[in-house]
């Protein structure tokens, strides 16, 4: 089930929205402080967050912001603030969207609903798998079986170069040309060659034999079959 936290400190308005989620077949997850929603985010994931802007213990705002730097969890802000500087404030954050209280339960439901479509879709377009890899574009982040796996900035500009034109050969004419490019530094040949021993290193299940980026003797290197 998708999860979405509730963050009101009014327990009337959180059960009220715990009631019409569990209709629509999510799962919530009541928190009425500042620090309950931290302390449930610091070891559990949810699929979107309805932020109260004014809590007992912090700004809406700034639990915003933490939540972000934890990672890109839609948010959708609730308040009984209709004033436009507030709302304009909330969007120019990046949040989701903004809802004014009272508010009708079909409209928000509505709302999450499609942050939640839109967000998935933005999701899959920023994202590669590649077996047990994946490369989240977005943050230009490479996770393996879901660990982060850190690669330098070249090194992650040759496996995207590969990854975008999966089953095409790269000559290392060409990879050396779109790296200066992008880059605007130079790398040589046999650079090259120790770069993608690297990234195999870091993403290969057994780096001596890849399954990920391919040789192809004489010419150069591809992803995929």
């Amino acid at each position: 089930m998708t999860k979405i936290m509730i963050v009101e400190d009014d327990e009337t308005i959180r059960l009220g929205l715990t009631y019409y989620l569990e209709q629509e077949k999510f799962e919530p997850i009541e928190c009425g402080t500042m620090e309950a929603a931290l302390s449930y985010l610091a070891n559990n994931k949810v699929e979107l967050v309805l932020l109260d802007i004014n809590l007992p213990d912090g700004s809406g705002y700034d639990l915003f912001d933490k939540i972000k730097e934890k990672g890109d969890i839609p948010i959708i802000f609730l308040t009984a603030n209709d004033l436009e500087v507030s709302i304009v404030r909330g969007l120019d954050m990046g949040a989701d969207d903004y809802i004014t209280k009272p508010f009708k339960a079909r409209e928000l439901v509505s709302r999450i609903k499609n942050v939640l479509r839109r967000t998935n879709k933005e999701s899959e377009s920023n994202v590669i798998t590649i077996g047990n890899v994946r490369i989240d574009m977005k943050q230009a982040r490479v996770f393996k079986s879901g660990v982060d796996v850190f690669l330098t900035a070249l090194e992650y500009k040759i496996l995207l170069i590969l990854a975008l034109n999966p089953n095409v050969v790269f000559s290392r004419e060409k990879i050396l040309a779109d790296i200066w490019d992008v880059n605007e530094a130079y790398v040589n040949d046999n650079t090259l060659t120790v770069y993608i021993k690297r990234i195999r290193e870091k993403i290969e299940d057994d780096p001596i034999n890849p399954n990920i980026i391919k040789t192809v003797r004489g010419i150069g290197y591809k992803i995929g079959d």
